[in-house]
């Protein structure tokens, strides 16, 4: 759908899309005037339910120098937009988590604070140029966006000549455990014979964990990822991996 705003165009498109199982709207808004800027690729998740919630969106590589606006509101009830101040890539206030820093993309990002339990949220990010502006507009529910920051401190441990001791610390950014406890999940791999294998355990309660019968003489690699206990949002990205190799047993 398009429609001319003075000498400015605008493009709105509905998009459908699934979340959690549930059928959530995505709306993406692009107005252009000449050489407008691309439209950000805007990424939400909360790190630590219910308080700490991020959106981030990368820098393009090649644009116009740009500024952002961000801003989000109920998508229902009262329409009280609550400005959200963009953070640039690399700066000494970013604080941004690791939940993001898997990529190797510059990354713009702000933070929305106290966000309400079940609501439904708009973000609205609009990169500005000399020569025009684009919005990206996208839909979510502090529930369907938990994603934790991974687990940290993994250690593994030989417990007998084939049984290794898995341990490892929640998320230091997860806030209320006591309140708001998390899950686990044990990803090992190894290769046999040239080809890797691999075995997902969990979840498990427990930040420790007695894995039996391993091979003697085969190196594993361990990762664990984190959740929110009921199953809210998505596993965190897996911890930093430890690989360890089990000595074969001298006759």
């Amino acid at each position: 759908m398009a429609a001319m705003v003075g000498s400015v165009c605008v493009t709105v498109t509905l998009l459908m899309c699934v979340l959690g199982g549930q059928a959530v709207d995505l709306l993406r808004a692009t107005q252009t005037s000449g050489n407008a800027p691309s439209t950000p690729t805007v990424h939400c998740w909360c790190a630590s339910y219910p308080n700490v919630t991020v959106c981030s969106w990368p820098e393009p590589s090649h644009s116009p120098p740009t500024r952002y606006v961000a801003s989000y509101s109920e998508r229902h009830g009262q329409k009280v937009t609550n400005q959200c101040h963009p953070i640039q890539p690399g700066s000494s206030s970013s604080g941004l988590t690791s939940a993001s820093s898997s990529t190797s993309q510059q990354l713009w990002h702000c933070h929305l604070p106290n966000l309400k339990l079940l609501t439904d949220y708009i973000i609205n990010v609009t990169a500005v140029s000399p020569s025009g502006s684009s919005s990206h507009l996208s839909s979510f529910m502090l529930e369907e966006i938990v994603k934790p920051d991974p687990p940290v401190d993994l250690r593994v441990s030989r417990h007998n000549i084939r049984n290794l001791l898995v341990e490892w610390s929640p998320p230091p950014t997860w806030a209320h455990l006591d309140i708001m406890p998390l899950k686990y999940q044990i990803l090992y791999q190894w290769e046999y014979k040239g080809t890797p294998k691999s075995v997902n355990l969990g979840p498990f309660e427990s930040t420790r964990v007695d894995l039996k019968g391993l091979t003697p003489g085969r190196a594993y690699l361990f990762q664990v990822c984190a959740k929110e206990l009921l199953g809210l949002g998505k596993c965190s990205d897996w911890s930093l991996p430890v690989k360890i190799t089990i000595p074969r047993v001298k006759l």
